[in-house]
């Protein structure tokens, strides 16, 4: 009996020993995994603080060019004038004394007369520099700064220092098939035509999940929300059909209006408010927020980036002498700033970058072929999600 207990306890040992190794493995896989995510959030923390200080030194240096001007023209026209006149004065009434003091050694009756006549000519002659003076130079009454402190408050609030992406490690290959939810009835009151809900967009306002689309047919904008428990919309009539929607900030949309060659904006609240209108030269079917200054813009055969008062800084329109698009109806900017493109008349996906060049493009062949690639978006990892309206996938 005692061989045999030693035999399954060596074997137990023996299976301990595996047991740690494996362990000790993993233990040390891991920490290598901390140490790397350590120097990963340290570089992530200076890079923050990088992007931080050469926001404060532009500040900075819009205040000293700021107290630079204002010196400037302290130094230039601050009572100068004056000065210089009192200092003419002063020399011309020495000269004066000096002349009389010599008349008045000499007790010449002439020089005695001279000087006598010249006292009189001074003032007469200070009155004319005087008059010359006033006549020629700009005196500065007061000098006062008036600070701009909306603007400066609406940039800073409005101002990314950039985003923060977290990959997370796969669960599992098993995917979820998709889950019915809700369904939000697309017609409203005073919708003469059936509802084209050309495309979509969601805000969270006040807390409040807003639903915002465009409708193609009925030429408006519409919004559907939930207040105290009721389902609730509100429309936004427009002159021609909304094709392209995009958000803009937490509280604004961007709509494209290509017939009438417009770009809307709209503040929703959740109801949608009218805020302007801007015109543009092309007609421009999609739109996409690239950053706070400028949009990325799809119309035939090619995309421009255009400011936000919808002057054009660049289009991309060919590659290697070959068109790039045909119709570019579906933009989206992922969180790296880089616009993707869904051209379903070229029927592939184009990633770009912030500045129109072409990073890489999604094509399939055969079978697989794309048919009519439309609605695109990212998901919070980073895989792109894009529809395909002939395949209904």
């Amino acid at each position: 009996m005692k061989p045999g207990m030693k035999a399954a306890l060596m074997e137990k040992r023996l299976g301990m020993d595996k047991r740690v190794k494996v362990r000790s493995k993993k233990v040390d896989i891991r920490n290598e995994k901390l140490q790397s995510s350590s120097r990963i959030t340290e570089s992530a923390v200076q890079n923050i603080r990088l992007i931080c200080q050469t926001a404060i030194n532009k500040i900075k240096q819009k205040e000293t060019q700021l107290l630079d001007e204002l010196n400037n023209i302290s130094q230039t026209y601050a009572d100068r004038a004056d000065v210089n006149l009192e200092e003419i004065e002063i020399q011309m009434y020495r000269q004066h004394c000096e002349f009389i003091d010599q008349a008045l050694v000499s007790d010449s009756e002439m020089d005695l007369y001279d000087a006598y006549q010249a006292w009189e000519s001074p003032a007469v002659e200070m009155e004319a520099v005087r008059d010359t003076e006033t006549a020629t130079t700009r005196r500065i009454d007061h000098i006062g700064f008036t600070p701009d402190t909306d603007n400066v408050l609406k940039v800073l609030d409005n101002l990314q220092l950039g985003k923060i992406d977290v990959t997370y490690q796969d669960q599992g290959t098993c995917q979820p098939s998709p889950v019915l939810v809700d369904t939000i009835e697309g017609r409203v009151s005073g919708d003469e035509e059936e509802p084209y809900l050309q495309d979509v967009t969601v805000l969270v306002v006040d807390g409040v999940q807003t639903c915002v689309v465009t409708g193609y047919n009925n030429k408006c904008v519409k919004s559907f929300f939930t207040r105290n428990n009721h389902s609730c919309h509100s429309k936004l009539p427009l002159g021609n059909s909304p094709n392209g929607i995009t958000q803009l900030n937490e509280k604004q949309v961007m709509v494209a209006v290509p017939l009438s060659r417009q770009i809307v904006k709209v503040e929703v609240t959740p109801d949608l408010v009218l805020l302007s209108t801007t015109k543009t030269r092309a007609e421009y079917y999609s739109l996409a927020v690239l950053n706070p200054s400028s949009l990325a813009a799809g119309t035939w055969e090619r995309m421009d980036i255009l400011e936000m008062a919808g002057h054009v800084l660049r289009s991309v329109i060919t590659e290697k002498k070959a068109l790039l698009f045909a119709y570019p109806d579906y933009i989206f900017v992922t969180n790296k700033g880089n616009p993707l493109v869904s051209d379903w008349g070229k029927k592939y996906v184009t990633c770009l970058t912030s500045e129109g060049d072409v990073l890489w493009r999604y094509a399939r062949t055969g079978d697989k072929a794309l048919r009519y690639p439309c609605g695109i978006t990212t998901t919070s990892t980073g895989d792109i999600l894009f529809v395909d309206r002939t395949l209904t996938r």
